[in-house]
């Protein structure tokens, strides 16, 4: 005779450090009928932006090759879950299957690209005199981005290209949609990827934005998924007392992810040793 038995729910978390801890707060709020997402506070925020910084030294001083082979090594895992994830994207089965086989994608376009964004940014520059001056483009340190509504590739598309230069980030994840985003922090646990270079917040923008946005210790913020406009305005005038670099829509335009979070390092070398 065999006995019924309740189904484990999964309770979602956030990412921060590599580990899955609750909110400080305590906090969740709704996503589904059944499921809900824990809402981050400005501590946990905080706590995000400790782990990125203790992250960035290992992750920038890695070889650039190393890091295209961990994204790469990103793209199976999610490959591998493709049936999870299109549940979690939802809608329509075909387009959630095409939505995850874009995001792979994404993510073996943006591997590909680690060690080659040096090269094609980096140059030897003409001098008058037996030197050689050389300029190459190195990662801006911490990266806090708010991610768009698509839940899954516009989240990847915005993460990918900051983490592939050697940036670690924060990720403030759909509002609407915040699901995916902890399943695919499941994957990046588990894919080699050091921890700490990703940490993923689930919550609400208005709360989150306007204090990464003016937190002294994050290098840039990309404000992509950010829907309210006044939103927006008051996090890059936040972002304008410290200097940060701000990423827009706007700016997509092929590598500009990438090099929008690089600052050019130049360097002089006698010539001939």
């Amino acid at each position: 005779m065999s006995e019924r038995r309740v189904t484990v729910r999964k309770t979602y978390k956030l990412f921060i450090g590599g580990a899955f801890p609750r909110s400080e707060s305590g906090r969740s709020y709704p996503v589904t009928r059944t499921e809900h997402a824990a809402r981050a506070s400005r501590k946990d925020a905080r706590d995000a932006v400790v782990a990125a910084r203790k992250a960035f030294p290992g992750w920038s001083g890695a070889t650039a090759y190393n890091r295209g082979q961990i994204l790469y090594r990103v793209a199976e895992m999610l490959e591998g879950r493709r049936a999870q994830f299109a549940d979690e994207v939802g809608g329509p089965r075909k387009q959630a299957l095409e939505q995850v086989d874009a995001t792979v994608d994404r993510l073996v376009w943006y591997a590909g690209w680690a060690d080659k964004i040096a090269a094609v940014h980096g140059a030897a520059n003409p001098v008058a005199g037996p030197y050689l001056n050389l300029s190459s483009p190195e990662p801006a340190g911490v990266v806090a981005v708010i991610a768009p509504a698509d839940p899954l590739l516009g989240l990847v598309s915005a993460v990918a290209p900051v983490i592939v230069t050697g940036n670690s980030c924060v990720v403030v994840a759909s509002e609407r949609a915040p699901l995916p985003a902890i399943t695919f922090a499941e994957v990046l646990a588990t894919s080699d990827l050091p921890g700490g270079v990703v940490n993923i917040l689930t919550g609400h923008q208005a709360e989150l934005a306007p204090w990464l946005a003016a937190h002294m210790d994050v290098n840039g913020l990309d404000l992509t998924g950010v829907g309210a406009p006044e939103l927006a305005l008051a996090c890059e005038q936040a972002a304008a007392e410290n200097f940060k670099r701000v990423f827009t829509a706007e700016k997509d335009r092929g590598t500009r992810r990438m090099t929008t979070f690089m600052e050019t390092k130049t360097v002089w070398h006698p010539a001939g040793i």
